[in-house]
């Protein structure tokens, strides 16, 4: 059986970079994909910087698949140093999800994949995440604003990944996610050939005196060589899209139905030069509460046959 065969698909983002492989990859392998995007060649055209578009989409994807949706590739996103950034990769993504649940719950084994990016793994402003993670959007906004005019534009991009990570940390394995089925994932990509990802990532870590990202072509060669330093790839810089949207590929599949609420680091090796072992150096430490109930149901076990009331 083709890995995708009889399977429907959205993927937003769809008109170019990894959005566009990844809607061929599924393709390839036998899915049918709803591509949304602005350009002229996909299936819904929709602007999720605004309430309108973000309604468009999902109107006209329930309408395109009226028997739901197996799964859903949130891959549209800006690195420009802009409020629409935010609008679009935080709340724009997460208004689509919203949207889309009930089409996903339609189907048996639902999966969605959310497209974050390495840039997450540098330190963001916690005023922007903060508003982001509490749905306040125009509270974020205002923060964004203020952000550009200090000169500190370039930070938006990551600081809205990093919000989206956290946001699928805190609910994919929550009742409305994992506890109907849903299997919702993030992949965060590294500096990848794509046009979109070179000028995020540009953008949040090289900047001039007035916080606009450096353009001179002469500065190219120094440029890259800060995207290196700042995000190291060991397998090549930058790296290939195709593994990427294979990722992303296999995460929306019925495959992959035991695995919820992971940052999924396709970035050629950057997450473990840089962090090393330091996520996973400190076990997890049990509140009283836990500790409390492990005790008794260890006692319990030990006690021998017992019989639910």
């Amino acid at each position: 059986m083709i890995l995708h065969e009889g399977r429907t698909y959205v993927v937003t983002g769809a008109d170019s970079g990894i959005g566009a492989l990844t809607a061929t990859t599924l393709r390839q392998h036998g899915a049918r994909v709803i591509r949304c995007g602005l350009g002229p060649d996909v299936d819904v055209r929709a602007d999720l910087g605004d309430d309108e578009g973000r309604d468009l989409l999902v109107a006209e994807v329930s309408r395109l698949a009226p028997g739901g949706i197996d799964g859903l590739a949130l891959v549209a996103g800006l690195g420009t140093a802009s409020t629409e950034t935010v609008r679009v990769n935080y709340f724009g993504t997460l208004a689509v999800l919203a949207g889309l649940r009930a089409s996903l719950r339609k189907k048996p084994a639902p999966r969605v994949v959310v497209v974050s990016s390495a840039a997450s793994l540098s330190a963001g402003d916690d005023a922007l995440i903060s508003a982001c993670l509490r749905g306040d959007e125009a509270a974020a906004i205002a923060t964004a604003e203020q952000l550009l005019s200090s000169g500190r534009g370039g930070v938006l991009y990551r600081s809205s990944k990093i919000a989206l990570n956290r946001w699928v940390r805190q609910s994919a394995a929550g009742e409305d996610w994992a506890g109907t089925g849903v299997v919702l994932n993030v992949v965060a990509p590294g500096i990848v050939e794509t046009d979109t990802a070179r000028e995020a990532l540009r953008t949040s870590t090289t900047q001039d005196s007035t916080g606009t990202a450096t353009q001179d072509t002469s500065q190219t060669m120094a440029q890259e060589r800060v995207l290196s330093t700042a995000l190291p790839q060991p397998l090549g810089f930058p790296g290939p899209v195709q593994a990427v949207a294979d990722a992303i590929s296999w995460m929306v599949s019925e495959e992959n139905s035991f695995m919820a609420g992971q940052i999924v680091f396709v970035d050629g090796g950057a997450d473990a030069t840089l962090r090393s072992d330091k996520p996973y150096a400190d076990g997890v430490r049990y509140g009283p509460v836990a500790t409390s109930r492990m005790l008794f149901w260890a006692l319990k076990a030990r006690m021998g046959p017992w019989r639910r009331s």
